[in-house]
């Protein structure tokens, strides 16, 4: 079938008033201002941060496969955070990469090797090679400690290759908690409606001063304007630690647990301050809980003195300044409560 275009002259157009299909949306006066406001702020960012945006590409091979292993591509998004060409992405982006490459947004492309890379928080930091005669061009890193919901959130990345794509929402929401890929709990993670997809992950969440708060992650795919990022605040610590050693130091007691609930007798006897607690369903022999006298069965109620009632607020106690220092656990055995002292070490 052969469908038939004609093109309409402007002397043809309806003049009808109640023609609504001809008329453009109405826009208060006392509104433009703010949207040319809001336009204007939107580009003025993207202006300043593209140039420190990168798409990523990686080669792997896929050694799953019942068949003959076979090169996959991927890829993603990252963020240039010094002029020698240290970039910020995701863990999941570059995880298992034989092969890194990335271009930049004037066409530019330059090799990248996997500088350190975190599962927990989902963050990896790359490095590009042959940097130009005056460093890259790398973004100003701000502050997500202080956001508030309703602040205009910017997303720039390359979401299904698409490059240097931006989309623009607010700061949903603060102190959300999601899983990395390891299971462990991450914490304080920004929600914003900036629409992120597939191939924006490690691509910077900037504000209206250009400034990066946080390193985009994930969507909830069957819903609209439901997405996620790691703060800044977390992204600056965590690449720190992965330029300076390579990996994020946590301590370990070397236990199995499960999250148990506590009897409510037990509870009011101890004057515990959670109804739940970790029950020990497994020691590591010769680790420091070993060394300290647990037992499998034993329900940790309390480290230093800080309550314990789930596996993710243990871990979240563990943590790398820990690490040879002799800490005070409280557990319940029975009947009685001990305190127990033992010595984390690094995490194997």
């Amino acid at each position: 079938m052969v469908v038939s275009i004609q093109r309409v002259s402007r002397d043809s157009e309806s003049t009808d008033p109640s023609d609504s299909s001809m008329q453009a949306p109405h826009i208060p006066v006392c509104d433009a201002p703010l949207l040319d406001a809001y336009s204007a702020t939107v580009a003025n960012v993207y202006d300043r941060v593209s140039a420190s945006v990168v798409n990523i590409e990686i080669l792997h091979t896929n050694r799953n496969s019942q068949r003959q292993p076979r090169q996959i591509k991927g890829g993603g998004s990252g963020v240039i955070i010094s002029k020698e060409g240290y970039a910020i992405t995701n863990s999941h982006v570059v995880s298992g990469a034989e092969k890194i490459e990335v271009a930049l947004v004037d066409g530019t492309r330059h090799a990248a090797e996997l500088i350190g890379d975190d599962p927990d928080t989902d963050l990896a930091v790359i490095k590009l090679a042959k940097p130009p005669a005056r460093g890259f061009v790398a973004a100003e890193l701000g502050r997500s400690a202080t956001l508030r919901p309703g602040q205009i959130a910017i997303a720039i990345g390359n979401p299904y290759g698409f490059n240097t794509t931006v989309t623009a929402g607010v700061v949903s929401a603060t102190g959300r908690s999601m899983r990395a890929r390891t299971g462990r709990l991450m914490d304080n993670i920004l929600q914003t409606d900036a629409a992120l997809n597939p191939g924006n992950s490690g691509g910077p969440l900037v504000d209206s001063a250009g400034r990066v708060i946080g390193i985009n992650t994930a969507v909830i795919a069957a819903a609209q304007g439901i997405c996620f990022a790691i703060p800044v605040d977390t992204a600056s610590w965590v690449v720190t630690q992965l330029i300076t050693h390579g990996k994020i130091k946590r301590s370990w007691i070397g236990i199995a647990g499960q999250n148990v609930r506590i009897p409510e007798q037990t509870v009011r006897y101890f004057e515990l301050m959670r109804r739940t607690g970790v029950l020990v369903a497994g020691i590591e022999p010769n680790s420091p809980a070993d060394r300290a006298g647990i037992r499998t069965g034993d329900v940790i109620a309390e480290l230093d003195g800080q309550p314990i009632g789930s596996v993710d607020d243990l871990q979240k106690e563990l943590t790398h300044d820990r690490i040879g220092r002799i800490v005070k656990l409280g557990v319940i055995r029975g009947e009685i409560r001990l305190d127990l002292d033992a010595r984390p070490v690094e995490t194997p």
